[in-house]
């Protein structure tokens, strides 16, 4: 990693924005060898916790960062989530008990400050990222094939296109003209951030209480911190919410105190539901809270924006090369669009669950769920699929996220991704009869095929995970994206010819 920038050299791609998702975009280009120049208006990193929560398939996507495992100290798994009512009587319990769909745990609570740093020592083990901090961006200007991205003082970078990572005050957004779509969802809550002087248990580790007195969220905020958020109540000013005394008057039933712990951060936030109308205008794109902004009752703030750079990396990496056309880009907004706004809303359905405060129309709430309520773990139900992009229609499975499970190979027992590395993937249990012009446009995208159980791949399937999934959907072979999607399947081996070149068709003319 550098820290100059040449004024003469033009970047692949500039990112605006060095938070975790700006930062994580970053890694997953320069892993592929693009240029990359990232542009940060704060000299240093913010010091106080933000995010909190990341899920399987977000932590599958800083494996492929390289950075999952080195998370192992600075996260803290969670399998249950759970709603209680005013008397703290559990109503019901989502989660999963061992790892999600993603070969991760279900869920994983961490400070957002330990995370960045892990990302930005990733970073910095990466000759092709250039990192520059106190760069303010004032204007972005498009420049034939390129876009100058213009700095506070006058200074300029050159790159061939940018991607704004900059947050809900996003100016690469307002530069853009770019406008939000807003759900009219606005709640004020007081979140406080805590470090208890000794070690606490919690049981459950995180929990909803849905009081209509106040209700209240309390979970873990990463190893030996904790994470309160208050709901305002009518007639309560964030003046009289965002006060140090207040905080911990709220905190006293929950035995946090002055002489115990440390109070962290406390401030007012309003949730909010909204994302934008365009995620692409010309050479310029947006990813993270830049593009859309979830309430956080589904923990998935953080996870729709890495999401977003898993999903946009792999398809700059192809344009760039000139393997895919500008095009491509496109898709890009089409397929992550639709995902995001169905985040947001079940965010906003939990949202409507939890922030009752009348005492009628919560005891309806709590007399409904009690009646079905048998003390069970309700799974996470799966996110809807991509239905519009580079996926095969109507194959078995395209636009679902793939497991990710362990297998057996040379190097012992391990996840799939360690083994085969994250790239274009074709998963079968049967040697695939492919043409020779086919297989090397394959091999030309990066594109493995991991044939389990046989051939030169030497991997085994551990449990039977992938025979399970490749038997459920009538296959012997599946195709999956860099981003964990599932572009299709074949039915047969000589159907696996036909796949690819399908690929090659969503991918050369999108």
């Amino acid at each position: 990693m550098s820290d100059s920038v040449p004024d003469s050299e033009v970047f692949d791609v500039a990112i605006v924005g060095y938070g975790p998702v700006g930062a994580a975009l970053a890694i997953l280009l320069g892993q592929r060898g693009l240029r990359v120049a990232v542009l940060e208006r704060h000299a240093s990193p913010y010091a106080l916790p933000r995010a909190v929560h990341y899920d399987h398939e977000a932590a599958r996507i800083l494996q492929a960062c390289g950075v999952a495992d080195r998370c192992a100290d600075i996260v803290e798994p969670a399998e249950v989530y759970e709603f209680q009512n005013a008397e703290r009587r559990p109503i019901i319990r989502f989660g999963r008990i061992g790892n999600g769909v993603s070969g991760w745990p279900q869920s994983s609570m961490f400070s957002q400050p330990a995370l960045e740093a892990v990302l930005f020592d990733r970073v910095a083990e990466l000759p092709e990222i250039t990192v520059r901090r106190g760069a303010s961006v004032v204007d972005l200007v498009e420049d034939g094939d390129e876009v100058v991205v213009e700095l506070d003082g006058g200074a300029s970078v050159r790159a061939r296109y940018v991607v704004g990572c900059d947050g809900a005050n996003s100016t690469v957004r307002e530069r853009l003209g770019i406008a939000m779509l807003d759900r009219a969802f606005f709640y004020d809550w007081l979140v406080v951030d805590v470090v208890y002087d000794e070690p606490h248990v919690f049981d459950p580790l995180n929990v909803q209480i849905c009081d209509p007195a106040r209700p209240t969220t309390v979970v873990s905020g990463g190893p030996g911190r904790r994470r309160w958020e208050f709901m305002a109540l009518p007639g309560e000013s964030a003046e009289f919410l965002n006060d140090e005394a207040t905080a911990w008057r709220l905190l006293e039933p929950w035995d946090a105190r002055p002489d115990n712990a440390v109070l962290e951060k406390h401030a007012v936030y309003r949730f909010q539901a909204r994302w934008a109308e365009e995620w692409r205008r010309g050479r310029v794109l947006l990813a993270g809270d830049a593009a859309h902004q979830t309430p956080p009752f589904a923990g998935q703030g953080l996870c729709a924006g890495l999401r977003d750079a898993a999903n946009l990396a792999w398809k700059l990496d192809l344009v760039v090369q000139g393997l895919a056309p500008d095009a491509l880009l496109d898709t890009y907004g089409r397929e992550r669009g639709p995902h995001a706004q169905a985040v947001i809303e079940l965010a906003m359905d939990m949202g409507k669950l939890i922030c009752v405060d009348d005492p009628t129309e919560a005891a309806a709430r709590d007399e409904a769920f009690l009646a079905t309520y048998d003390g069970s773990i309700t799974d996470v139900p799966p996110f809807p699929p991509i239905a519009d992009g580079v996926v095969l229609h109507g194959s078995p499975g395209a636009g679902d996220l793939f497991i990710q499970a362990e297998v057996d190979g040379p190097g012992g027992r391990m996840r799939f991704d360690d083994a085969v590395g994250a790239g274009f993937r074709l998963v079968t249990s049967a040697e695939p009869v492919l043409d020779r012009d086919t297989a090397d446009w394959f091999a030309g995208i990066g594109g493995t095929v991991v044939t389990l159980g046989c051939g030169d791949s030497r991997l085994y399937d551990t449990d039977g995970a992938y025979r399970a999934w490749l038997a459920e959907h009538i296959a012997v072979a599946v195709l999956q994206r860099p981003d964990f999607t599932v572009f299709g399947t074949a039915a047969t081996p000589a159907d696996v010819s036909p796949l690819l070149r399908a690929l090659r068709s969503a991918v050369t003319a999108p």
